[in-house]
């Protein structure tokens, strides 16, 4: 399938968009992660443009998307403005499917849920990246302190197994470290970047091709890191899902526990959580069950309208799968 490159302008930025498939299949919209292009979506796309218009792009300061000059120019509100622009320039007024892996996942439910994009999103399927105020009022539930403003919203929180904050936490440690001043920048530049495919090896057992850009990518996509997780962890959000929900979870995940997404009725009504034997960068690993779950998420909502979540949800269809 020949795939087509479009420069969609987004505000201060234009970013490099990629789309193939038959012109009038439903419309798929891929959003990768850190520190990634979307490069990381093509064997997924390979499965999916027979029968879909598969769309991704390279986020704001990825791949040859421009970068911004601010930090604060990567703010979740302004990477689901990013998102709108590149829906309106390939879909339409069509409502599209949406997947995030990674930091294109938490970027994703910003916009999952934002009333504004009611109606557009037909369905969401999120890869190894939670919702910040979710997680963010999970911890304060956990007995983290929620002040008595936010004692309403933190009894949504998810009721999680003992000891799992603690593992996220552990989980987590690359956080912290990329909010070091310099220093995580200096690693990157010093050979992080040039290794970053032996460690994708080592760790996950994927063969990546090394990436012009991976300097860049993962430089400037520190930003994302410093420019919301603090803020979001300090000020959580009510954020009540408008679209159906599914999470594919990998339970050999080294940076993301599946713990993240239990309990999550109160914010997202019913949703589907499909917990597979795959590491993070399952999306390289394994494409074709990859693919399978988008796939059969998307034929389930190719018709469903928008549902009000409204945190009245109270059910979760949960699976555990060797195949998606």
């Amino acid at each position: 399938m020949i795939r087509d490159t479009l420069s969609v302008e987004a505000g201060d930025v234009r970013l490099a968009v990629y789309v193939s498939g038959p012109h009038d299949a439903p419309p798929v919209v891929l959003v990768h992660g850190y520190p990634d292009s979307a490069a990381v979506w093509e064997p997924v796309r390979a499965q999916l443009d027979a029968r879909y218009r598969v769309i991704s792009y390279d986020v704001r300061g990825a791949g040859a998307s421009d970068a911004p000059a601010s930090r604060a120019a990567y703010r979740l509100e302004r990477l689901a403005a990013d998102l709108a622009a590149v829906a309106d320039a390939t879909c339409g007024a069509r409502p599209f499917h949406l997947v995030g892996h990674d930091w294109g996942s938490i970027q994703s439910w910003e916009a999952v849920t934002d009333p504004a994009f009611r109606g557009r999103i037909a369905s969401y399927t999120s890869i190894s990246g939670p919702c910040l105020d979710h997680a963010s009022f999970g911890l304060r539930g956990a007995g983290a302190g929620a002040d008595r403003a936010e004692q309403p919203k933190a009894r949504h929180a998810a009721k999680r197994p003992p000891g799992s904050h603690l593992r996220q936490t552990l989980k987590s440690w690359y956080i912290f470290f990329f909010h070091l001043p310099l220093l995580p920048e200096l690693v990157w530049r010093a050979g992080g970047a040039r290794m970053w495919p032996f460690w994708l090896r080592l760790t996950e057992r994927v063969r990546a091709e090394r990436d012009s850009a991976q300097t860049r990518n993962a430089i400037n996509g520190l930003n994302l890191y410093r420019a919301n997780f603090i803020d979001r962890l300090r000020h959580p959000r009510a954020r009540h899902a408008h679209a159906p929900v599914q999470f594919i979870v990998p339970l050999r995940d080294r940076y993301v526990g599946p713990e993240l997404s239990i309990g999550l009725e109160g914010w997202l009504g019913t949703y589907t959580r499909t917990e597979i034997d795959a590491g993070h960068w399952v999306v390289l690993r394994e494409p074709e069950r990859i693919a399978a779950g988008i796939e059969r998420f998307v034929e389930q909502h190719r018709t469903q309208h928008p549902v009000d979540s409204g945190g009245t949800g109270t059910s979760t269809i949960n699976a555990r799968a060797a195949g998606v």
